[in-house]
């Protein structure tokens, strides 16, 4: 069964050349010029994966994709004409699975998307908000987390912590970053909070906890089937 792509560009040559190259992979393609018409068809239909650039009209890529991920987790690819890392951070942080910029290769971006289809399928998005990373499966509508058959009793920010690093699988995270989406803008705590519920997390996963790596000098990154 072929999947649905959400195609949000407001160029209609570049609409029409992204779609050439999906729909020669079997892939259908919905396109929305604005973010208006992106958030009715994504209401309106099953929508599989979602190409988002970010500087459409009437309302932006940002709030866009800020909206799609209250409601779903269907993976995202962000599209920009700015190779700025505030903007890819700032996609990441409001729920971005990945970032293209333009020019870019249709078959890069096709290529991107399957991988991104083949990762998230059977686990992101089912109904019963399971989904597994590396044997660390997670409930998101109990709040729950199991390795084998053992739950992994842990606090509110400990699960916070973990489902963030989880949902961000690859992608290197900030202290900044991390206490800023899972402690709050307002939050005026030290960085050393995160460090603190990493080190706490990890003694709860056990043999899993290799999966969190420290990147020196950078923050903390989710391995996967690490």
């Amino acid at each position: 069964m072929s999947k649905n792509i959400l195609l949000v560009e407001d160029d209609a040559r570049m609409r029409e050349i992204v779609n050439d190259y999906f729909s020669k992979e079997d892939f259908q393609i919905l396109e929305a010029e604005n973010g208006r018409e992106a958030l009715e068809l994504f209401e309106a239909q099953e929508v599989n994966l979602v190409l988002l650039d970010i500087m459409i009209p009437e309302v932006d890529g940002w709030s866009v994709c800020k909206r799609l991920r209250k409601v779903s987790d269907v993976p995202i690819i962000m599209i920009t004409s700015r190779a700025d890392e505030d903007d890819k951070l700032m996609g990441y942080d409001l729920g971005a699975d990945d970032y293209v910029t333009k020019p870019f290769s249709p078959r890069v971006l096709v290529a991107k998307a399957k991988m991104l289809l083949k990762r998230v399928e059977g686990s992101i998005g089912r109904a019963d908000g399971l989904f597994n990373c590396n044997g660390i499966e997670i409930n998101r509508l109990s709040r729950t987390v199991n390795i084998g058959n053992e739950i992994i009793e842990l606090a509110p920010k400990e699960y916070d912590l973990l489902l963030y690093l989880t949902e961000n699988k690859g992608i290197v995270l900030s202290r900044e970053n991390i206490l800023s989406k899972v402690w709050g803008y307002d939050f005026y705590g030290d960085l050393r909070a995160v460090d603190t519920h990493i080190k706490k997390l990890r003694n709860k996963l056990g043999e899993k906890s290799i999966s969190i790596s420290t990147v020196i000098g950078a923050g903390y990154k989710f391995e996967v089937n690490k």
